[in-house]
């Protein structure tokens, strides 16, 4: 080994941070006495760390999103001191980090985190509950992200259990992680929740529901959960093999909590602001969405995203599949599973294409290049106003869209082939081997389920690379299914987004383009004053006044905007949104290989379909 190598090694082993093998274990605590007014006081302790300032960090994005979410603007109070006990100074390095200098190898640092919000992304805490998300919650010290983890929770006299994805450890209410990235991707429910297990194979599913509801809410949820993941075993072929041989729903449906679903390597978060009965149990949709993700996003992952960096936003242009084909079998899979009637799976479809297919966005930018934006409105924050409702349509439904697109093309083009066979063949060369994928590995696992490369690459050059997609009156027919115009004949201003306003109604959202009034000039703010005759109040004399007019119609419409009033004239569209109805519904009657291709896609009726 010549002399410039063994300076580089011993250089390396010098550097402060470096997590080496038998190193001790960050260990964290955090307790609640403050839970009235939303405060958590949280220790970390680092050991065996050189003689170089620790610097203790929050992050700024968390696993599952992809926006920046500025964590430590709700820290404060912090102190430490070394492993003697004696006091250390504490200096502000950025809006981030802290910085410990003079200790003895020693620091523990100590802080009150203010938390209040209860989603996929942020933290809660109050008088019934500790809603913890990882990266809203504790400090860590980069360079040491290998190192394991302990975590104990002090709760006092509150009678709350711990539903989590980390394993347990010995000693009460503690916890551990192999390391930070695990860690941070567990977050953590501390409540009087209510518990249910039962068997997947050899490994376990929990489901821990912190709900004001009645036992046997539990139990019926329970039971349509089970009869929906049974549907993403079989598009698999099998379970994701968990960690530690269990999966952990954490569920929160109370009025305090934000409607959310985030998915985690062992566990989801879910949190809806109804009750479960409340809701006729339409969480089960949610549940489902963040159930995929055990397959798609955390096995089956994009290069981009591994490892996460809780430093940054974490872009990938893959979030179409990712996200979008995830909300395609979402509520695929729970229709399948009898939980929701064909006519409801069709009205979800339908509002797919009205948002994808008749929206501009998709003008502007392919399913791939809205994935990168995703951290401008993946939760992300701004106060100026953007042109997003027509530049920009979302890698969910757009995702979706392209996925309702593959999935009917493929049963038509290829025998025996469906989206089912590929997603299983990614599963198994990208997920179950978790070697993250490219995009063109994507394209790669499509010419090898319909053994035709000319057609895979064709197709994500036109519809993922491109914003091109397919007729879908033709691709539904093949299901005995028409799409067509719900309200045809009848005149119309476009999407429209109306506020009312005391007596007034003002266009809420940015007009859309080439609908009508975004032609005659109108644009968000506009107060409406009269539309032709009619005095406009209120949305239903908005409404009204349509109704006296039919498409191609010339409308005065009287408006204020920015305190001056002026007049125009708006020519009216034909109302084009679209609805997919079954043949039976419209007037028509589908063979019998029609009702095989939609029972094959969506499986049987059920007596939660009529027939009219």
């Amino acid at each position: 080994m010549n002399v410039l190598a063994i300076v580089v090694l011993l250089f390396a082993a010098a550097l402060p941070g470096e997590a080496q093998e038998g190193d001790p274990r960050v260990e964290y605590e955090a307790s609640f006495e403050n839970a009235v007014h939303h405060e958590a006081r949280i220790s970390v302790t680092y050991r065996a760390i050189g003689s170089a300032p620790l610097e203790l960090r929050m992050a700024r994005s968390s696993p599952g999103r992809y926006a920046i979410h500025e964590f430590a603007k709700n820290v404060y109070d912090v102190s430490a001191v070394d492993g003697a006990g004696k006091p250390l100074k504490v200096s502000r390095v950025d809006p981030y980090s802290w910085r410990f200098a003079g200790h003895d190898g020693t620091v523990k640092a100590t802080y009150t985190l203010f938390a209040d919000r209860a989603d996929g992304t942020y933290s809660q805490i109050d008088e019934t509950h500790a809603h913890l998300n990882m990266p809203a919650t504790f400090m860590w010290a980069r360079g040491f992200d290998r190192r394991p983890i302990k975590v104990t929770f002090r709760t006092g006299e509150r009678s709350w259990k711990v539903a989590t994805q980390l394993p347990p450890a010995d000693e009460a209410m503690t916890f551990h992680a192999p390391d930070l990235q695990y860690f941070m991707d567990s977050p953590t429910e501390l409540s009087d929740f209510a518990i249910r297990e039962w068997r997947l194979g050899d490994q376990t599913v929990r489901l821990a529901a912190h709900h004001a509801g009645i036992e046997e809410d539990m139990d019926q949820y329970v039971e349509r959960a089970k009869k929906v993941i049974d549907q993403h075993v079989q598009v698999f072929g099998e379970a994701p093999k968990f960690d530690f041989g269990v999966y952990t729903f954490i569920a929160d449906y109370l009025p305090q909590v934000s409607g959310d679903g985030m998915e985690h390597r062992n566990s989801t978060v879910i949190s809806e602001s109804e009750g479960l009965y409340e809701a006729d149990f339409e969480q089960l949709g949610t549940l489902s969405h963040e159930f995929f993700h055990a397959w798609n996003v955390e096995r089956l992952r994009p290069v981009e995203l591994e490892p996460f960096d809780f430093t940054r936003a974490n872009p990938t242009p893959s979030l179409w599949f990712a996200e979008g084909f995830t909300s395609y079998y979402g509520p695929l899979l729970v229709r399948r599973a009898g939980e929701s009637s064909i006519k409801e799976h069709l009205e979800g479809l339908s509002g797919l294409l009205n948002t994808v297919v008749r929206g501009t966005g998709r003008r502007f930018a392919s399913p791939q290049e809205m994935s990168l934006r995703a951290p401008f409105v993946d939760a992300a924050t701004a106060i100026d106003p953007t042109n997003f409702a027509n530049t920009f349509v979302s890698y969910y439904p757009y995702g979706a869209t392209v996925a309702l697109a593959l999935d009917l093309t493929l049963r038509q083009k290829f025998e025996h082939v469906t989206l089912d066979n590929f997603m299983r063949r990614l599963w198994l060369t990208h997920g179950k081997t978790e070697k993250p994928y490219t995009p063109q590995d994507l394209v790669q696992g499509l010419a090898f389920v319909t053994g035709d490369a000319k057609f895979a690459a064709e197709f994500f050059a036109r519809s993922v690379e491109g914003s091109e997609l397919p007729e879908f009156g033709p691709l539904l027919e093949a299901a005995g299914l028409k799409l067509r115009l719900k309200n045809a004949g009848k005149a119309s201003f476009g999407r429209v987004a109306w506020q009312r306003d005391g007596k007034s109604v003002i266009i809420r959202g940015a007009v859309q383009i080439g609908e009508p009034l975004y032609l005659a000039g109108l644009d968000r703010g506009d107060e409406i004053l009269a539309l032709g005759r009619f005095a406009i109040d209120d949305e239903e004399d908005v409404r009204k006044a349509l109704r006296r007019h039919q498409p191609g119609d010339k409308m005065t419409v009287r408006f204020l905007r920015r305190g001056q009033e002026r007049v125009v004239e708006a020519v009216l569209d034909e109302d084009a949104t679209l609805e997919i109805v079954r043949l039976e519904n419209a007037d028509g009657a589908p063979s019998d290989s029609q009702l095989a291709f939609r029972s094959a896609w969506l499986g049987s009726d059920t007596p939660k379909d009529p027939k009219n």
